[in-house]
């Protein structure tokens, strides 16, 4: 199984696939794709239109990770299902709470 996210100097970069106009927010575990690329799953309530479903998965991401909302951003995959954000802080605390994400 791949990794879901990636170290970087200043936090991680968190590999997710996003569900928008879902029943509810919520993460999903861990998808891994044909490619042997892992993901978090990841659903929000918000429709994909104008940002909306980003914003809410930046904040779903954030409060997950007991991380403030402004260290969570969308950097790649922007209109596409599956993205990169950037969380900014401790990379061995962030990594630690996202393992732990990962085995809910």
């Amino acid at each position: 199984m791949g990794e879901i996210f990636r170290l970087r100097a200043d936090g991680i970069d968190l590999f997710v696939r996003l569900t928008p106009k879902a029943a509810s927010d919520a993460l999903d575990g861990v998808e891994t794709t044909a490619d042997g690329r892992s993901h978090l799953k990841a659903r929000v309530r918000a429709v994909p239109e104008k940002g909306a479903a980003n914003v809410a998965l930046e904040k779903l991401v954030a409060k997950a990770l007991g991380a403030p909302a402004s260290s969570v951003a969308v950097v790649a995959g922007g209109t596409a299902r599956l993205k990169t954000l950037r969380v900014s802080g401790d990379p061995a605390e962030l990594a630690r709470r996202v393992s732990s994400l990962g085995a809910a």
